[in-house]
């Protein structure tokens, strides 16, 4: 599978999306963020029950032992965005260590760098909220991603 039919995903801004002047509303870009990582995931075979305690309940899907909770996030505003701007968001998620990722989004539109984004998540266990290693679906986008970046896993 090409990593860019996971790792490059593409949105426009919509009406919604935007504050009283036109312009794209702060704190759309970390829902983005979010939203590209969601989508990164589903694309790459990993269903949201999976990984997403709430997504699990109700659907038949044992709730995941790990939850993945986002301990520290930035987001850097380039350029305006407006309503009807197509935007290319690029993915490169990066393992820490064993029990940790980041991953990094830059937003495109066009030829120009709009913003830039940043999640960092810890793994813990659901039900003790102790540090722990990552789910194996989690490892594998990660791999995955590393090796269409041209990195050889460990």
């Amino acid at each position: 599978m090409d990593p860019a039919s996971w790792l490059l995903l593409c949105r426009s801004v919509r009406f919604g999306d935007t504050d009283a002047a036109g312009v794209m509303h702060f704190h759309q870009l970390l829902r983005w963020c979010h939203e590209a990582y969601e989508e990164s995931l589903e694309r790459f075979g990993i269903a949201a029950a999976e990984v997403f305690p709430a997504a699990a309940t109700g659907s038949g899907t044992p709730v995941p032992a790990v939850a993945l909770p986002i301990v520290h996030c930035q987001a850097d505003f380039r350029s305006p965005l407006v309503c009807g701007d197509p935007l290319a968001i690029q993915l490169d998620p990066r393992r820490l260590d064993p029990g940790s990722f980041e991953v990094s989004y830059r937003f495109h539109c066009g030829e120009r760098e709009a913003a830039r984004g940043l999640t960092r998540h810890l793994a813990i266990e659901a039900a003790s909220r102790r540090r722990c290693p990552l789910p194996e679906a989690i490892n594998r986008w990660l791999e995955a991603s590393a090796v269409g970046r041209g990195i050889q896993p460990l």
